[in-house]
């Protein structure tokens, strides 16, 4: 269990203590896909949320023919996310991990953006991870422990042409973890980020395609390279499992060294 009380290895991925685990996956597009069968190969039980029911309905089964619950809602509608939150604390019993994983992207320089344009994506990759993560963390925090887990961006860190706000949410994701981390610490709920750089997705296909964009981020990344969304699913559960308690407030770049140069 997330909170460090089990971790029987009783599966090929049983050393990560995840057997049971109630897990809540917050967008299921690309890596938060892949994640769902990572935790569904560890033995989890796991609901996905996504306002694409198509996506939801395309989702993996784990090695058993387990599904994942599933619920179809719009995290950014009012009020929407402590209710997705709330819903599947009781269909599941409680909730041991939540992954935020909604997040969009709108590459245009900074003088095409307008204000709507600018709050669209602050509120669907920032206003609904505060949102989730505030309710996941009442009830984590009354339980006496939990994981939340963010995906965030190397573009939180590192100053890309044409992302403003799509940069300007990922910092501000990467802190709003922190002060969590620091608030929730004692109560043995621990709050981390994954940030991947280059990724191919389905969601990137369309951009990696455009002439000569492939190549120029290739050049940008140490290990020569993009990564796959696979390789991120490793760190998120490996934070999401008993073997992280100790772990908490960190920003873990997955990206092939991109944030070294």
């Amino acid at each position: 269990m997330a909170d460090g009380t089990q971790a029987s290895p009783d599966t090929a991925t049983g050393w990560l203590g995840l057997r049971d685990a109630r897990v809540l996956v917050l967008g299921v597009g690309g890596i938060g896909a892949e994640c769902v069968r990572g935790y569904l190969d560890a033995g989890a039980v796991v609901t996905a949320v996504d306002r694409d029911a198509g996506r939801l309905a395309a989702l993996p089964k784990g090695p058993d023919g387990t599904l994942p619950h599933t619920i179809a809602a719009d995290l950014t509608e009012s009020g929407a996310a402590a209710a997705v939150v709330k819903r599947a604390v009781e269909e599941m019993g409680g909730l041991d991990v939540l992954l935020h994983c909604v997040g969009v992207n709108d590459r245009r320089p900074v003088l095409e953006f307008t204000e709507a344009d600018w709050d669209r994506m602050l509120r669907t990759n920032l206003t609904t991870a505060f949102g989730t993560a505030q309710e996941a963390g009442r009830h984590m925090v009354g339980a006496g422990g939990g994981r939340i887990i963010f995906l965030s961006s190397v573009s939180g860190h590192l100053a890309h042409r044409k992302h403003a706000p799509y940069a300007a949410s990922k910092g501000g994701l990467n802190q709003m973890m922190r002060v969590m981390a620091a608030e929730w610490a004692c109560h043995k709920v621990t709050v981390n980020a994954v940030a991947p750089g280059y990724v191919e997705t389905p969601l990137t296909a369309g951009y990696l395609a455009q002439p000569g964009v492939r190549e120029d981020l290739v050049r940008l990344v140490p290990a020569g390279r993009l990564g796959t969304a696979g390789e991120v699913v490793g760190p998120i559960l490996f934070l999401s499992s008993p073997h992280a308690a100790f772990m908490t407030g960190h920003v873990m770049y997955v990206d092939g060294g991109r944030t070294l140069v």
